[in-house]
């Protein structure tokens, strides 16, 4: 249990609870593996619309667009357009981008550590 400064520093209920709604929302938006990666190409270096269709390979423009939506939506990426004929668009991770770049390599660090042990696990639990 938490000293009573501790206790008094936590935020209000009320934030608490936005800012569990607003993880949800954001988990929602990223977990899939199209926004999955597109942050990790983004982690590599700023790249143009098409570059990004390229290397995320097998997505269609429709849902790039889309996934680059939610993500500059959020915060996560950022769209800048260079004032040349035609427009040149660059896309890349903001700070909060690439913080949760860093996140998801750890679940991906996690998943190979203990590989081994969740296909057993899986194995025994099917038969």
């Amino acid at each position: 249990m938490g000293t009573r400064d501790e206790i008094a520093a936590l935020p209000p209920e009320s934030d608490l609870t936005r800012a569990d709604s607003l993880a949800r929302e954001i988990f929602s938006d990223v977990a899939n593996k199209w926004a999955l990666l597109i942050i990790e190409f983004l982690g590599i270096r700023t790249m143009r619309f098409g570059e990004l269709r390229d290397a995320v390979g097998g997505i269609s423009h429709k849902m790039l667009t889309q996934n680059l939506r939610t993500l500059e939506r959020n915060g996560l990426v950022t769209r800048t357009v260079h004032p040349t004929i035609p427009p040149r668009v660059d896309y890349s991770l903001t700070e909060a981008g690439d913080a949760l770049r860093a996140v998801v390599d750890g679940m991906c660090d996690w998943t190979q550590r203990y590989l081994g042990h969740i296909e057993s696990s899986r194995s025994r639990y099917d038969s």
